[in-house]
């Protein structure tokens, strides 16, 4: 088995898909198409691309399993990734990433529910931060 040193950018992916089991303020889409991904890079590169600066997935493989056995949940675990403003550098802006997830059984919770997180990045395509956030 390949192992890889974690850089900075795959420890702050790995801890928003830990902490995606807590509570977020962002409205939740429902409705909208959704990509599988293993991770959300696709997805924000995705979002850098598109014309109205949103994407939306669903995490699958190893870290969706691990977190829906630890929250005792079989739902799928979404990702919607919002461009909140574009910077000068091409291919750059900074983005708003949620994870939510249905039917989250906290620990010492008496009852399932949704359970969101939400977090901003300074992002390129390139999956390097901005040089200037200009």
């Amino acid at each position: 088995m390949k192992s890889h040193t974690p850089t900075t950018r795959t420890l702050g992916l790995g801890l928003g898909l830990v902490m995606a089991m807590l509570h977020g303020q962002w409205a939740l889409a429902t409705d909208v198409p959704r990509q599988q991904v293993t991770d959300a890079a696709p997805l924000m590169r995705q979002a850098l691309q598109a014309i109205d600066g949103t994407a939306s997935g669903v995490l699958t493989g190893e870290s969706a399993n691990a977190i829906s056995r630890r929250f005792q949940t079989q739902s799928p675990i979404h990702i919607d990734v919002r461009t909140e403003r574009r910077y000068a550098q091409h291919g750059c802006a900074r983005l708003r990433v949620l994870f939510w997830q249905d039917g989250v059984l906290l620990p010492g919770a008496d009852k399932a529910r949704r359970q969101s997180i939400e977090f901003g990045i300074d992002y390129c395509a390139s999956g390097e931060p901005p040089v200037s956030l200009q």
